[in-house]
């Protein structure tokens, strides 16, 4: 990692009680970006869970957080897709909108493409040490899909959907590998990913290379163990039994299931942040907690107030928490309202350390972070922001669209008539006015 550096404030005093604004300065940030599974926006603290996540929680006391962030799509792959390109899922050369399936052979051969650049090759480019430790789900099949085939320099985790958290298999399959190599690791999933996780940032320390450490756990989704006599895989919970016992206090045991995982996450979380804390580190240290979708109610997940869950495009599918501290630009106990999405990092990764930001669908979040916008803003228009998912027969899943522009929401769901929803006054999607404004609709859906 970097030694600590701080940035020079710009020579200029926002109005309406704003802090003065920074530059991005010479100096690129480590960054760390803290990336977790099937975790709605009522599965956090701060955004009002029930469910304790101090560690979590102090980001938003010590930088801001975002109300109004998207996933780039209510399902695993498509959602890395999304983040890590900067483009709509629907524009993947391998239509890559559904959830990749490890022990489907069609899947095999489907996967982020060599000519389907990331925001981690351009960060190579310009210097970064990059390493993915965890979760991967962006093709399994073939070289050409690996994470050292997109800009990591290392690679440490499993590439499928999820594993076993206690045998770190996919069922019965080996999924955890070192680079190209399948490893056999002792431990409990998030336990591995944050041992590995803070063995990288401690490496580090002494480069004079900045760091990009994509930290994607697989909690709090379900676990993908073997059922020995059914002969095949199952979903199960599998949460540690030390973190049962710290939500005891929660009836519903699916729903404490759930959050003993969320909570041996934040657990790891704030490990994370104290080894940074440790090598002296914050101050240029850009920390991004965010989720690839909304939770899923059917394994513990809760999205509420929020209409739908993951799979769909309701906004409890797709809207996100989103946190981000940067002790050197961002201002503590910040909020942004503005409408922002995970596509957007590819843009803002590139105006932070000079990459060529080519082919995008986002827009950089630059602004918000400097605290140059006022907290609702992002651009001087409404923006528009699209979200497609295609059918999965195995999934039992149907093909959905959804499109926001400004305050509009119109959703498609499968073999349903279409809704519009003014997210201004019905952030939770209860009153469709489609049948008022026809020509709305139909231009929406256009896109």
């Amino acid at each position: 990692m970097l030694r600590p550096t701080l940035f020079q404030p710009l020579l200029t005093v926002l109005s309406v009680g704003l802090l003065a604004a920074h530059s991005w300065g010479a100096d690129h940030p480590d960054i760390l970006m803290i990336f977790t599974d099937d975790q709605g926006v009522h599965d956090v603290g701060c955004y009002g869970s029930e469910i304790a996540t101090p560690h979590i929680d102090s980001l938003a006391k010590d930088g801001m957080k975002f109300n109004q962030f998207y996933a780039a799509s209510s399902i695993c792959t498509p959602s890395r897709f999304g983040l890590l390109t900067g483009q709509y899922p629907h524009r993947s050369q391998d239509e890559l909108l559904s959830a990749l399936m490890f022990m489907e052979a069609a899947d095999a051969q489907r996967g982020l493409r060599r000519t389907e650049r990331t925001f981690v090759s351009h960060l190579q480019a310009v210097g970064y040490q990059t390493a993915l430790v965890g979760k991967w789900h962006l093709g399994h099949g073939s070289d050409e899909f690996w994470p050292t085939n997109h800009g990591f320099d290392s690679f440490f985790g499993h590439t499928g959907g999820c594993v076993d958290f206690f045998t770190l298999h996919y069922g019965n399959r080996p999924d955890w590998y070192r680079g190209r190599e399948i490893v056999s690791t002792n431990g409990y999933a998030t336990d591995v990913i944050t041992d590995e996780a803070i063995a990288v940032m401690r490496r580090h320390r002494s480069s004079d290379r900045p760091l990009y450490l994509q930290v994607s756990y697989n909690a709090p989704h379900f676990g993908k163990a073997w059922n020995q006599q059914q002969g095949k895989p199952e979903n199960v919970m599998q949460p540690k039994p030390a973190d049962l016992q710290k939500v005891s206090g929660i009836a519903d045991p699916l729903r404490r299931s759930f959050a003993a995982k969320v909570v041996g996450m934040d657990e790891s979380i704030g490990r994370l942040l104290k080894t940074i804390d440790d090598l002296s580190l914050r101050d240029n240290t850009l920390v991004i907690f965010m989720t690839d979708h909304g939770g899923d109610p059917r394994y513990g997940g809760s999205n509420q107030p929020l209409r739908g869950e993951k799979a769909t495009l309701f906004e409890g599918g797709i809207r996100v928490p989103c946190l981000v501290r940067w002790p050197a630009v961002v201002a503590a106990g910040s909020e942004s309202d503005a409408v922002t999405c995970a596509i957007d990092w590819y843009a803002t990764f590139g105006e932070m350390t000079g990459y060529e930001v080519d082919r995008t669908d986002g827009q950089s979040l630059a602004g918000i972070l400097r605290g140059d916008l006022l907290p609702n803003e992002s651009t001087s228009k409404p923006r528009t922001l699209v979200w497609k998912t295609a059918a999965h027969q195995s999934l039992d899943r149907k093909s959905w669209l959804a499109v926001r522009q400004g305050d509009w929401k119109f959703v498609q769901p499968p073999e349903q008539e279409p809704m519009l929803f003014d997210l201004s006054n019905d952030p939770n999607e209860t009153n469709n006015l489609a049948s008022r404004h026809p020509d709305l609709v139909q231009q929406m859906s256009q896109q």
